[in-house]
């Protein structure tokens, strides 16, 4: 009952256009967290124009303008009427509008959801102000030049340089065509544009923070205008009752409000209770400004590599959703269609997503908390120039207005501002970490997903990983050495297990159906019973490690010529979803078995290792390897060859700089590499012996002529494997050889390893 109950103030925020929403396109109110009773959806047909050109005196004239346009859908997209896919940096829209002449309200505001990328606005020939950036909302005040008893104009200019580099784009193409992971862009208005009536003071904004452990919420509330005098009143609402009421005399800035809940109905995945706020704004009995929101009383929190969800462990069972849409872009085409993404996902057994290079609308958010599903929030990040620091001011001032809209949905776990960035972003990854932490101390954040990691003091961290083998991809993830075995690796290799909460947070992205202009990851499985097999095996693989927090899939849907989704890129199925479903519900070792501090405290144990053959991060005990580049004769392996001729280098060996921007002690261009390297062991009696490796591709380790350990592919960073048994069967006192061949496919090389005992 109580979901019921929450979405009556979300179904009721549509109400006053009842007679004509049939006539508007996504006629919801576009803020049911901060819901007010007057308010007028401007959606629909609008004038529009667009060109290249500076031509501000032609759109603000009288002159008609060549187009029209169904907003808030953008003009690459069938539903705004045009779909335009070139370029264009300048868009125009106009329309007019009438103030309700019913509302009391004495101020009126006008608002819009999200327009991409600067935007300038003017009403009846008064420009009211600009907002940068393409995803945060933003409003202005337009009291004093609107006709209340009369027909207004709105005139809206986006200017959007898409190819620019200094724009983040997230995964909007810049060459001019859809193609590999990047897709159709979005110019100009895609969210709701509308008009508020507020009081004379009014509530500008509230953040929520409950507190679950002493039943209490935290309201802080930003009051816009003069509060002498006035008092703040909010109550607090179940379904049955009114459930507290607390009243503070409103001052300038910085309200606080400590609203005790009793025997506290906390919000969980299996019952996503809210609990609804009436926020009025007095003087006397007057309501000077109302408005409504709602918060859910849960914890966040983390527990050594654990993150709790009211002090319990839940495993994250996110999938990757990149919120395009084949008629919208962008722009879902309805409230419908962003409920029926939850539920497919849910369908297919995730609690979750990842809410990938893209703000998702305020109504997907309120979704999200009614139905009990997991998001991480995060920001376009793709496509800024990172080496350009004028880029920054734009990003950190968006980010942070996201955040601010944001931050009181009990649905949203966690922070991403950044996805595989280069090392250029570091000091403003670090920057906007910092920001991301005095903004919303209450969750963890994830300063950059995958790539380049540059926070001295990280507290959540991941990778992506798109390797197609459930063999080797299990081995890295949880039979690896550094995941699977108690005695930690020295910290030189960078490799231990994270001390911070992990998850691999990009991974599958299967292939399936692929037409000829198709793009997806990897092999595609030759039945649908291989993809089954491959599904079952990556993700296992996640599940059994109890280090691992969640898991991230790759990816909700297909995104035009992306196929690498779990449903067709319209939402029709690919797969039979109860199989899916089996596979991701199954208990995962984390819930069983969580690394709370108290726990890793018990198992996790320094070691003592030997250096038998040395890494770069084992210098000054790093001996030179005895190379080729031409293919040797047989016995190349093993003990009496004769490598006099061979060249002598130091690993790592690999193109200059590489694709790691790590050093390279040897230049290694061609497709092969055969190395050799003699060492010596006193003793061959050992407890455990692990292999450390960085390597780019396919790679084969012989010890004494016998099979040692072989990989094909790539990693990118150093790695860690048993081989107890291995150098077990083929290590003997005295001198010993370790032999290796590297072939190379395309792109980066790269080649360093060691091999460590552990007496």
């Amino acid at each position: 009952m109580h979901r019921i109950a929450v979405l009556v103030l979300f179904v009721l925020s549509g109400s006053i256009h009842a007679a004509h929403a049939q006539d508007i396109p996504r006629p919801e109110h576009p803020r049911p967290d901060m819901y007010r009773a007057e308010w007028a959806n401007l959606n629909g047909t609008w004038e529009f124009g667009e060109t290249n050109e500076d031509e501000a005196e032609r759109f603000l004239g009288a002159e008609p303008y060549p187009d029209q346009i169904v907003v808030p859908f953008c003009r690459e997209s069938k539903l705004s009427g045009l779909e335009r896919r070139e370029f264009v940096k300048n868009v125009w829209y106009r329309r007019s509008f009438s103030v309700p002449q019913d509302w009391t309200s004495p101020r009126v505001r006008l608002h819009i959801g999200a327009c991409d990328w600067r935007t300038e606005v003017w009403v009846n020939g008064t420009r009211m102000g600009e907002h940068v950036g393409g995803n945060a909302p933003f409003w202005f005040d337009v009291t004093e030049v609107v006709d209340r008893a009369g027909e207004n104009t709105v005139v809206v200019h986006a200017f959007d340089d898409t190819a620019s580099g200094m724009q983040p784009l997230g995964k909007q193409s810049i060459s001019g065509k859809s193609e590999s992971i990047f897709y159709t862009p979005t110019t100009g208005i895609w969210q709701t544009v509308w008009l508020e009536g507020v009081g004379e003071s009014y509530v500008r904004g509230v953040h929520i923070e409950p507190h679950v452990d002493s039943g209490v919420a935290l309201l802080t509330v930003d009051i816009e205008g003069p509060a002498h005098g006035l008092i703040l009143q909010a109550d607090v609402h179940t379904p049955d009752q009114l459930a507290a009421r607390s009243m503070a005399r409103a001052q300038w800035r910085d309200n606080k409000m400590l609203i005790s809940i009793p025997e506290p109905h906390l919000w969980t995945l299996e019952d996503p209770f809210l609990y609804n706020v009436k926020l009025d704004l007095k003087r006397g009995e007057e309501v000077v400004d109302s408005v409504g929101t709602y918060f859910g009383m849960r914890s966040v929190s983390i527990d050594g590599n654990a993150i709790l969800l009211n002090g319990k462990p839940v495993f994250q069972r996110l999938v990757l959703d990149q919120g395009f849409y084949p008629e919208g872009v962008w722009t879902a085409p309805s409230l419908d269609a962003l409920r029926r993404d939850i539920e497919l996902s849910k369908a297919a057994g995730f609690n979750g997503a990842r809410l990938h290079q893209k703000v998702f609308e305020p109504v997907f958010l309120n979704l999200a908390d009614t139905m009990g599903y997991l998001v991480w929030g995060e920001y376009p990040s793709y496509g800024a120039r990172y080496d350009n620091p004028a880029v920054d001011t734009n990003i950190v001032r968006e980010w942070g207005e996201v955040m601010a809209r944001d931050r009181n949905h009990p649905a949203l776990i966690g922070w991403c501002p950044f996805n595989e960035t280069p090392a250029a972003a570091g000091n403003l990854q670090r920057a906007v970490l910092e920001l991301t932490r005095l903004i919303d101390p209450a969750r963890p954040v994830i300063e950059s997903s995958g790539w380049v990691h540059t926070a001295a003091h990280p507290e959540v961290l991941d990778a992506h990983d798109y390797d197609q083998e459930p063999h080797s991809f299990r081995e890295r993830w949880t039979g690896g050495f550094s995941w699977s075995s108690p005695v930690a690796l020295p910290e030189r290799y960078g490799i231990g297990r994270p001390e911070v909460p992990f998850m691999v947070s990009e991974y599958g992205g299967i292939g399936w159906s692929l037409d000829e202009s198709a793009w997806g990851y990897g092999n595609a499985p030759e039945s649908i019973e291989a993809f089954y097999e491959r599904f079952a095996g990556l993700t296992n693989a996640l599940l059994d490690s109890r280090y691992h927090f969640g898991l991230c899939y790759t990816q909700l849907t297909d995104v035009e010529q992306e196929q690498n989704g779990l449903y067709q890129f319209d939402r029709t199925p690919k797969f039979d979803v109860e199989k899916l479903h089996a596979v991701l519900s199954r208990t995962a070792a984390y819930e069983e078995n969580p690394p709370t501090a108290a726990s890793l405290a018990e198992t996790s144990k320094p070691g003592a290792w030997s250096v038998l053959v040395g890494s770069v991060h084992d210098a000054p005990n790093a001996a030179p390897w005895r190379y080729t580049t031409d293919e040797p004769a047989d016995g190349w392996q093993g003990e009496g060859f004769d490598d006099g001729a061979w060249k002598t280098g130091a690993a790592p060996f690999g193109l200059i700089g590489g694709d790691y921007g790590r050093s390279i002690e040897t230049k290694w261009r061609c497709d092969d590499l055969w190395l050799r390297q003699e060492f010596e062991c006193s003793d061959a009696e050992f407890l455990s012996a692990v292999l450390v490796i960085f390597h780019d591709d396919d790679t084969d380790l012989y010890l004494n002529g016998k099979p040692l350990w072989s990989r094909d592919k790539w990693c990118v960073r150093y790695e860690s494997f048993d081989v107890t048994e291995a150098v077990r069967a083929a290590l003997t006192p005295g001198t010993n050889t370790l032999a290796a061949h590297v072939h190379q496919d395309a792109g980066g090389q790269f080649f360093d390893m060691a091999l460590l005992l552990a007496k």
